[in-house]
């Protein structure tokens, strides 16, 4: 019998259950695996739950925050997820791993990382990176940093011709202790990190990935490909997708709202008023046009896979994935 979908149904939603014709029956269950702590970075799917749409979709949705001992991909490889978020370098490692991940969606069409350098260090553009020390990222985040110094012929081993790479924490400490004179960065994070902790944007200068052409494709969403061979999955995927979608479009056209509905879901109380309002101005930078949001331009996987296989001596892939991503999802999602 066909469900009916009304607003007059909300209450009976809202308590988990869609009725048809004669019958009550359990909305379709949803986990997600944050990627990280709960943030801006992931105001979308609060917002969808927050709004109700996820309801309105016939969706009990579950959202389970990250952090530092949260590996998405070992979390949906043993059934604690139905569905992840997930930077495409490490997606694609899980997958050459054994993990067969595959993107159903992807959020953020721009990356936010960057280098973050102090001005009175001497550098001005790429090429005075030479001789300094550079913070940089690792677990998978150094390859297009990696990328990009082979690019500039800047050799990564030390000496006046080469860069000293700093292993960096998931902190700033470095560029602030004058232990380096640049560190990564994400535009909607760490950046403000640094300012909050008493340099100014005029003591700084910035590199985006994405200028430099080396950029990786970052939050995306993630699910194992056998699921993708049940209609019924594909079809509350589709559902999920489409609901996800709304709710970050309307958290990037009420951001301080978006920001608001984060922090009520923030059960540690870590989290600040001012920073996470800052952070969903820049998230929303990074996100596609409302026409195409979550869609995975097939040329940007391409740039990341080649930007993953040009590090010969430290590969995070060895060769270029197959039925790595999927349109299929996407697709039903706009229908």
């Amino acid at each position: 019998m066909k469900k009916l979908y009304s607003k007059a149904l909300g209450a009976a939603a809202g308590a988990g259950l869609l009725l048809t014709a004669g019958a009550a029956v359990a909305a379709d269950a949803v986990t997600i695996q944050l990627k990280w702590v709960t943030q801006a970075q992931f105001a979308g799917y609060y917002v969808a739950q927050d709004k109700g749409f996820y309801e309105e979709a016939g969706l009990d949705v579950t959202i389970k925050p990250g952090g530092p001992d949260v590996a998405p991909p070992q979390v949906i490889a043993g059934g604690g997820a139905d569905v992840i978020i997930d930077w495409m370098p490490s997606a694609l490692a899980s997958r050459e791993k054994g993990v067969p991940l595959v993107n159903i969606a992807q959020v953020f069409d721009k990356s936010g990382m960057m280098l973050t350098c102090r001005k009175d260090s001497g550098i001005t553009k790429p090429e005075d990176f030479a001789g300094h020390t550079l913070g940089v990222w690792f677990f998978g985040n150094e390859y297009p940093f990696l990328s990009w110094m082979a690019k500039l012929g800047i050799p990564t081993e030390g000496g006046e011709d080469g860069v000293t790479v700093l292993k960096q924490g998931f902190n700033v400490d470095p560029i602030l202790q004058k232990q380096a004179d640049c560190v990564s960065t994400m535009t909607y994070n760490e950046y403000w990190q640094i300012i909050d902790a008493g340099l100014t944007e005029e003591d700084l200068i910035v590199y985006k990935y994405e200028d430099q052409g080396v950029a990786t494709l970052e939050d995306g969403l993630y699910v194992l490909e056998d699921s993708l061979e049940d209609p019924a999955f594909v079809d509350k995927m589709a559902r999920f997708v489409k609901a996800s979608m709304k709710g970050w479009d309307y958290a990037r056209e009420n951001p301080d709202e978006a920001a608001d509905i984060v922090l009520e879901n923030d059960a540690t109380g870590a989290q600040t008023e001012k920073h996470q309002k800052r952070m969903m101005g820049e998230i929303a930078k990074l996100l596609g046009t409302t026409d195409k949001l979550g869609f995975l331009e097939p040329a940007d996987y391409e740039r990341t896979v080649d930007t993953l296989l040009s590090n010969e001596s430290t590969p995070v892939i060895t060769k270029k994935p197959e039925g790595a991503w999927t349109h299929e999802v996407w697709q039903k999602s706009t229908m």
